[in-house]
């Protein structure tokens, strides 16, 4: 089953945030503007997703439906249960869809890295497909009959309650993909589209995401950080050096920093090459602080792999975070930084990469998924393709320590303009509004 440790860190459903917080951020107006939006939806929201903990989907949804609830706007957010075999099947899902493959492996046994001999032969996962797809379908009746869903606006989010939409019987469903399924895996995409295809809206996290075979009304909500939140906010030198104290880390030599969950799709392997390349020429270290989220059961594995090729060199410190960081700690590693890294292969949109910037740190990190609308290369850091070319960025901005101020300034106001919360909930409650009335009933 589900780990009974996936229980909601606050109970955000019943707890209330005022927008006005904010207003010595982002100022009056775009506050104003939500409450006179919040004023004008009519009925109650519910967010439906896979895990209350780990990932930018919990930890966006932690953040949001206190928002909401603050506004007068009624949401509550529940989260789906299923067996370690349903979570294997999503995870491959999730692989697959981002296009890591050239079609369905088995999920229990996927690699990206892997040859071709780990690859399933066409015939195999036809074979396959009915078991992998059952079990999806039957987890998602389950979560149906015994999940009370009877949201006005029901956010779905990911492919893991995707199948719910045929347990449908009112209000406005939307289905939040999160993830870059611009390139899937066609037989995951197509099973999974007969559902997608059923609901009233999909939102997408970037332009390049949106499916052009999704027929129903399509929406660009670009995900968010919270500069309230404790990952987020200022901390003093003496809070950063505790932490580091800590985890008997050193602030004597330039630091490279990336925070990822443990998943093979964030190229953690890349990043400690690009960090060797940049070692041979400036005496540099390596901080790699990840953890694992309760939905994927390939983040012990792919930890232990990262710790065994950081083995015997002292400035490479691997941390994992069981249990789970904290957000002052996650904060400290990335304020400890002169240079920040995010070298995915595949990204849904990789809010590391704002909370970075936002701290007026420089950040280096993979051209794919959400990361180019944050990364204005060669403004706010680098967009790269390669181990090599990250060393050279990352060489280069050691060396130049007021360009790396210079872009880590820029990149600061362009999250302060695109990736702070309250632009989220504007967005979602435009996307409500544009909807309608989710009774059906037009006076």
């Amino acid at each position: 089953m589900k780990p009974s440790q996936n229980v909601p860190p606050q109970n955000p459903e019943k707890s209330k945030k005022s927008i006005w917080d904010y207003e010595s951020i982002v100022g009056r107006r775009p506050l104003e503007y939500l409450e006179m939006l919040a004023e004008n939806i009519t009925g109650n929201v519910q967010h439906i997703n896979a895990t209350y903990t780990g990932g930018g989907v919990a930890e966006i949804l932690t953040r949001l439906v206190p928002l909401y609830n603050g506004l007068g706007v009624e949401t509550k957010w529940n989260v789906i249960r299923g067996d370690d075999e349903f979570f294997s099947v999503t995870k491959g899902f999730h692989n697959a869809l981002h296009g890591s493959l050239d079609g369905l492996t088995d999920v229990r046994m996927y690699a990206p890295h892997g040859t071709p001999d780990d690859i399933r032969s066409r015939v195999g996962r036809l074979e396959m497909k009915h078991d992998i797809f059952e079990t999806y379908l039957r987890w998602n009746e389950i979560n149906s009959e015994e999940m009370d869903v009877d949201g006005d606006f029901v956010f779905m989010h990911d492919p893991q309650p995707a199948a719910m939409i045929r347990a449908k019987e009112g209000g406005k469903w939307i289905w939040r993909c999160h993830i870059d399924v611009s390139s899937p895996d066609r037989l995951v995409w197509n099973f999974l589209k007969k559902f997608v295809s059923k609901y009233d809206a999909s939102v997408f996290s970037a332009p390049l995401f949106a499916r052009p075979d999704i027929h129903t009304r399509k929406f660009l909500v670009p995900p968010s950080i919270d500069p309230l939140s404790d990952k987020n906010i200022e901390l003093s030198e003496g809070e950063i050096d505790k932490v580091l104290e800590r985890y008997e880390i050193t602030r004597d030599k330039p630091t490279i920093v990336q925070v990822s969950r443990f998943d093979r799709l964030k190229d953690i392997p890349g990043t400690i090459d690009a960090y060797k390349l940049v070692k041979e020429r400036i005496d540099c270290q390596l901080i790699l602080a990840g953890g694992v989220a309760s939905d994927d059961p390939e983040g012990l594995e792919v930890h232990h792999e990262i710790a065994k090729k950081a083995e015997g060199d002292p400035d490479v410190h691997v941390l994992l975070g069981s249990p789970p960081f904290t957000e002052i700690e996650i904060n400290a590693f990335q304020r400890a930084a002169d240079v920040i890294m995010q070298k995915s292969l595949k990204e849904g949109f990789g809010l590391v990469v704002s909370e970075g910037l936002w701290k007026g740190k420089p950040v280096v990190g993979g051209a794919t998924g959400g990361i180019p609308l944050q990364i204005i290369d060669g403004v706010t850091g680098y967009l790269v393709s390669s181990s090599e070319e990250a060393a050279y960025h990352i060489a280069n901005l050691l060396k130049h320590p007021e360009l790396a101020r210079r872009l880590g300034e820029n990149g600061r106001e362009h999250v302060r303009n695109n990736f702070l919360i309250t632009r989220h909930l504007k967005d979602h409650l435009l996307l409500m509004l544009s909807l309608g009335d989710p009774s059906g009933i037009v006076e």
